[in-house]
């Protein structure tokens, strides 16, 4: 017998790794206006998009170990490996998580459960770490040559795109996920014992 609270753990899990998956690979964690200027720029942590004066898009990717220093930099850089590093965790434990649904109830499940909370907890820590240095590479020579007068915590003429907010959002839902692993275990239901006739 599944516990819905487990299982709704289970399902927001599996929902907040696609959404992380997806907030990391998306291009659009800074986005020029296209209504300030002629052409359309974005920024991702693995890619750079832009369109060209004939109105191509094109876009570049930072993807792979040998293009890793490629990345404008050091912050981007450690937010790329504190971003992934957390949705790996993040991962890892909505797959246990799937698994602690089929075991039988009792203190084996309860303390997987915790278990897996604290890895939840500290997926949400290191990726909510790699959000807040993320602006920090705000200041990179390739985000100022396409944002203007850009700075830490400041991105000029550009702004955060709807991928930053995917991921702060995925980041702040993810807090809710430990709270739920503590009560994700099946309740054990004694059978209600016979009235004694005294």
């Amino acid at each position: 017998m599944f516990s819905c609270i487990g299982c709704f753990w289970v399902l927001l899990s599996s929902a907040l790794v696609a959404i992380c998956g997806y907030s990391f690979l998306t291009p659009a964690w800074i986005v020029r206006d296209p209504a300030k200027t002629e052409a359309t720029v974005s920024f991702g942590l693995l890619w750079h998009c832009s369109e060209s004066i004939d109105h191509m898009y094109s876009c570049y990717s930072f993807a792979g170990l040998e293009k890793f220093p490629e990345i404008p930099s050091l912050s981007w850089q450690a937010s790329v490996v504190l971003c992934s590093g957390g949705c790996v965790l993040l991962a890892v434990s909505s797959l246990l998580a799937f698994v602690i649904v089929f075991l039988p109830s009792g203190a084996c499940e309860r303390k997987a459960c915790i278990l897996i909370g604290y890895v939840q907890m500290a997926a949400v820590f290191i990726m909510g770490s790699g959000l807040l240095v993320y602006p920090l590479g705000l200041n990179s020579t390739l985000v100022k040559s396409y944002c203007g007068d850009s700075a830490v915590y400041s991105a000029g003429e550009c702004q955060m795109g709807w991928g930053y907010v995917l991921a702060i959002v995925g980041v702040m839902l993810t807090l809710f996920l430990p709270f739920f692993a503590k009560y994700a275990p099946k309740e054990h239901v004694s059978p209600t014992p016979l009235p004694t006739i005294l």
